[in-house]
């Protein structure tokens, strides 16, 4: 491991080997466990801003537990929202921690040399910095009474229940079993948003499109509970035509279409307009320019210009979502889907109609004017149903594409 040398002594233990040198600042990416928690304002908000800061002056967030509420303890004060999140950073334990301390005055926390607890807009505790155990004035890694907070531990035991406590040798898990007395804690309902999903979180209304298979409903349900969003599934189970079409496409294209459409139109109108007050947004698995693309690849040309009439005139009358996102998937990688989902009405699906399909997308997202609204983003890579990792990739790429189009848009203006 390669370092660069600071000028503070320090005592570092590493393993069961003391080094007494000067303070190195490692010329690697760090992983770092940071404890959270707030008792004065909206609690939920100063955590959530606060995590948004930290993965801008911090590092890079990777995951978050949940939020628990706990009696204040040490004195009487309000009751606390405590958190923990971990972050990849190439910062120093120095200069981690000083940029923490500007983050929580930022906050409005002014930390005291008298050592009393008080009440706090915002409170941030570095528990571990990869293996290190650093004793100094200004700094103890890992935090000298993490092992005594059951508030710490609670959220801590979801993101890291295996890590090892350098210096207790037994892993969080263990800790907190070992814990006692139990104090009185719970786990509040309001769930943290990832930094990552900001861009995607500031849609009030997210669409999914692609060709069968290609994971749209998976990422709808998945962005809908995270986002806390009302979620809008197509109805494709509850059509009768759309066995028979499988088996007789040509007889049965143009009634599919036409009833897929009026379906569509309908359900968009009926969820917009019973929009849960606690939901602030909608996540579908379709948009209606599926009923476009689609007829246009299953219908003859005179069939296919009576339904763009009917089209046109229900398109400009409903609810448009603010984005959306086409999953570009391979027919091969599609097809595979489709067979191990194993719905008795899709196994006719052939690779050619899936072909037509992909073109058929690939059309229109090239041709589309507004390109604001409409994106494409390559997945064939990606597994983000087996894979959780590769739902993070998924939401990066997501945002790369808004990153360019806000540049692009910046350009122009």
């Amino acid at each position: 491991m390669r370092f660069l040398k600071k000028s503070i002594l320090i005592k570092i233990k590493r393993s069961n080997i003391t080094i007494n040198k000067s303070f190195f600042h490692f010329c690697k990416v760090s992983l770092v466990y940071i404890s959270i928690g707030s008792n004065l304002g909206d609690r939920f908000d100063n955590i959530q801003k606060c995590i948004n800061l930290s993965n801008e002056k911090l590092g890079k967030v990777l995951k978050i537990s949940s939020i628990y509420e706990s009696d204040s303890i040490g004195f009487k004060g309000k009751t606390f929202f405590n958190a923990c999140f971990s972050i990849e950073t190439s910062l120093s334990p120095e200069k981690l921690l000083k940029n923490i301390l500007l983050i929580e005055t930022k906050f409005g926390r002014v930390r005291t040399n008298d050592n009393k607890y008080r009440n706090r807009t915002i409170d941030l505790d570095i528990l571990f910095y990869d293996d290190l155990i650093i004793d100094t004035k200004n700094l103890k890694i890992p935090h000298s009474s993490m092992h005594k907070r059951e508030f710490v531990l609670c959220p801590l035991n979801q993101i890291a229940t295996s890590r090892i406590h350098p210096a207790k040798k037994k892993t969080v898990n263990q800790l907190l079993n070992d814990f006692n007395p139990k104090t009185k804690i719970s786990i509040s309902k309001k769930k943290l948003l990832h930094p990552q999903l900001n861009k995607l979180s500031s849609f009030s209304y997210i669409s999914f499109e692609g060709i069968i298979g290609c994971g749209k409903t998976t990422m709808a349900n998945k962005l809908s509970e995270i986002l806390n969003y009302k979620l809008i599934n197509e109805r494709f189970t509850d059509n009768p035509f759309l066995p028979k079409f499988y088996l007789k496409p040509k007889r049965y294209a143009f009634p599919l279409e036409l009833s897929f459409l009026a379906d569509r139109f309908k359900q968009i109108v009926e969820e917009s307009e019973q929009l849960n007050f606690f939901k602030s947004g909608i996540v579908s698995d379709y948009h209606i320019i599926k009923s476009l693309i689609f007829s246009k690849i299953t219908l003859e040309n005179d069939e296919f210009k009576l339904f763009n009439n009917f089209y046109n005139v229900l398109y400009k009358t409903i609810n448009q979502p603010n984005i959306c996102i086409y999953l570009k998937q391979t027919p091969n990688r599609a097809l595979d889907n489709i067979k191990k989902r194993g719905r008795s009405y899709e196994q006719n699906i052939s690779l050619k109609y899936l072909n037509k399909l992909s073109q058929g997308y690939d059309q229109y997202f090239s041709s589309v004017n507004n390109k604001n609204i409409f994106i494409k983003v390559d997945i064939q890579d990606l597994d983000f149903v087996l894979n959780e990792d590769d739902f993070t990739k998924l939401i990066n790429r997501i945002n790369l594409r808004l990153d360019s189009i806000d540049k692009k848009n910046a350009t122009l203006q």
